[in-house]
């Protein structure tokens, strides 16, 4: 991974001389800035990883210019205070601004660097937290003990050795975000962002901007994929991206650099690209529907991942690591999967590959009691997945003999799954149709186990 980029502003020319050194010395790369214009023109040209601030400048305060960052798109990264002479009310205005941190003059040199460190530290583990809440629940190293698998783990662990980018092709559902995070973990740049470019989650009036960024007079929106500096950039089903966005995004891997919309100046960049496709790339290029340059920029070292359906001797292994996963997530009941069970499943072709699986597990935790699974129950959850009911089948499927609660959940769950097939599998409609806020209708859905990537597109 880069090193780390710290902004220093001061207008005293010691002072930014004296911690230039330092830092550098310390294996950081450094961008000095005098006065608040310098410091807007140091942070367009490049986003800063940490900014140490003046508070007290001639032409405009740090404080301001802190104001400035904060109400125009946010901080770009931690920004930790410097002042000779700061007051108790300062540093609570710099701390309600968004400030890290307060830095008192003359620097102490070991104080410097260990809120250096912190702010970083702290700023890696919000990346994180922010990540780990975007993910699926899927196993982030590869389950299985097939010779499929076990060749797949160890392509991987040799591309990790290497910075090369990548192209993981395989069904929906095979899990090719979870390779790809565990390609960026066992690489040299596990320290750094891990950022995700759904495309087809991003309006196309706003694609350009969400990707690349955009400048003006009012300030620096940073992109998708210069979020990704020092890290991974990870396209998931790249092939949504539109003709325009293909030839923009192929130009700027070409030259390692991009220029944001508006922009002036070309920004270096310094990231490894995963993209990942469930489509033929290969035969869309050839048909003219994806950018042929792309294809191969994209393709240095193919990875394909086979569909669950061709390694069925992984599937036992599977179900036990989803029957612990979430009972240790959501408290839910363990259950045991007895052979007669593992073998039916392993004989069903899983057209939604593992994410199917692991709704499954999921469904026949929260619906059944603790103790085995039956091949009942695995039969009736099947004919659910490939078959919706009717609304007279939904009610006669509650069983009667249920507590309450359970009852009403089930009832519930048969309800908001017709009702999210009426809608076409839209939160949004069905958020109006069944009268709920949007955000506590989600929680409803994940409660009783409702994907609702199985059941038709969101909006």
């Amino acid at each position: 991974m880069a090193s780390a980029q710290v902004l220093v502003v001061d207008d005293e020319p010691d002072i930014r001389g004296t911690v230039k050194e330092i830092l550098e010395d310390e294996g950081y790369s450094v961008i000095v800035a005098e006065n608040a214009a310098a410091a807007r023109e140091a942070r367009r040209q490049q986003r800063p990883d940490v900014i140490l601030l003046d508070i007290w400048m001639p032409d405009l305060d740090g404080i301001s210019l802190l104001r400035e960052w904060s109400e125009r798109g946010g901080l770009p990264c931690p920004v930790i205070m410097m002042s000779g002479h700061g007051t108790i009310e300062t540093a609570i205005e710099a701390t309600r601004l968004g400030a890290y941190d307060f830095i008192e003059k003359p620097i102490s040199l070991a104080k410097l660097l260990l809120t250096i460190e912190r702010a970083l530290e702290a700023q890696r583990l919000k990346r994180e937290n922010e990540d780990l809440r975007q993910q699926v629940s899927v196993p982030l190293e590869p389950v299985g003990s097939s010779k499929a698998m076990q060749a797949l783990r160890a392509q991987l662990d040799r591309l990790a050795q290497h910075d090369t980018w990548v192209l993981i092709q395989g069904e929906p559902g095979t899990g090719k975000e979870a390779l790809a995070r565990y390609l960026h973990e066992k690489s040299a740049r596990h320290d750094g962002p891990f950022v995700t470019v759904a495309p087809g989650a991003i309006s196309r009036e706003h694609a350009a901007q969400a990707l690349f960024g955009a400048e003006d007079t009012n300030g620096v929106q940073y992109g998708l994929i210069e979020q990704a500096n020092g890290g991974v950039l990870f396209l998931e089903e790249v092939a949504d991206l539109d003709p325009e966005l293909q030839l923009r995004l192929s130009s700027v891997l070409e030259r390692r650099s991009l220029l944001r919309t508006g922009g002036r100046e070309a920004v270096p960049l310094n990231l490894r690209v995963i993209a990942a496709s469930a489509q033929d790339l290969e035969a869309l290029a050839k048909a003219g529907k994806f950018r042929e340059e792309l294809y191969y920029q994209l393709k240095v070292v193919p990875i394909s991942v086979p569909p669950l359906r061709e390694r069925p001797e992984d599937i036992p292994e599977l179900l036990r690591f989803f029957a612990d996963f979430f009972p240790n997530r959501d408290k839910l009941p363990y259950r045991h999967f007895p052979v007669g069970v593992q073998n039916r499943l392993r004989n069903y072709p899983w057209p939604g590959n593992i994410r199917e699986l692991r709704n499954l597990v999921q469904r026949l935790l929260i619906l059944g009691q603790a103790g085995d699974v039956e091949l009942i129950e695995v039969e009736q959850a099947l004919g659910n997945a490939v078959a919706p009911k009717t609304p007279r089948e939904i009610d006669s499927g509650i069983d009667m003999n249920l507590p309450l609660r359970e009852a009403r959940e089930q009832f519930e769950r048969a309800y908001l799954l017709r009702q999210l097939q009426e809608a076409g599998g839209s939160v949004g409609k069905l958020a109006k149709v069944v009268g709920m806020e949007r955000t506590h209708l989600y929680r409803k859905l994940r409660d009783l186990g409702v994907d609702v990537r199985t059941s038709g597109k969101e909006e």
